[in-house]
């Protein structure tokens, strides 16, 4: 039995839009699949969110060229609609994320097990990348919907 406790990082942002569109460009596949990739040679050609208590997620990220690619996937724990997610990677890694109304603002806080191939910072930047995308598209496509 595994006895050490993995270290855990901390990334966050602030969108400026209400909660609840916050919460559905975070859960939904059709927008998943727009900002769940880090850099701009990346996308995310399908995903799927079963999101319940129980529930699985799997979403498929590859470098555009299509030279390779991998599914980023795990079961939900909780579900606290437009507050609180929480899900067990494949690997069995823990993460939470905290969706707090701030307003017209809401902030996100993703807290994850960190992983032992990349080193703490790369996995901090890796992650932060992720939810700084989402920030990025989910700011564009509100505030035109709005």
């Amino acid at each position: 039995m595994e006895t050490s406790e993995k270290a855990t990082i901390t990334v966050e942002t602030t969108v400026h839009a209400p909660v609840d569109k916050v919460w559905e460009y975070w859960t939904e596949p059709k927008h998943i699949t727009k900002w769940s990739f880090a850099s701009d040679d990346w996308h995310a050609p399908h995903a799927e969110n079963d999101l319940r208590a129980g529930g699985t997620f799997v979403t498929r990220l590859e470098p555009k060229d299509g030279s390779f690619g991998f599914d980023f996937g795990g079961v939900y724990d909780e579900i606290r609609t437009n507050e609180f997610i929480s899900y067990t990677l494949g690997d069995g890694r823990k993460v939470s994320v905290t969706f707090i109304n701030q307003e017209n603002d809401t902030k996100i806080i993703e807290v994850f097990e960190a992983e032992e191939t990349h080193s703490i910072e790369q996995q901090k930047e890796g992650w932060q990348a992720f939810l700084d995308n989402f920030k990025k598209y989910s700011e564009l496509s509100i505030g035109q919907a709005g």
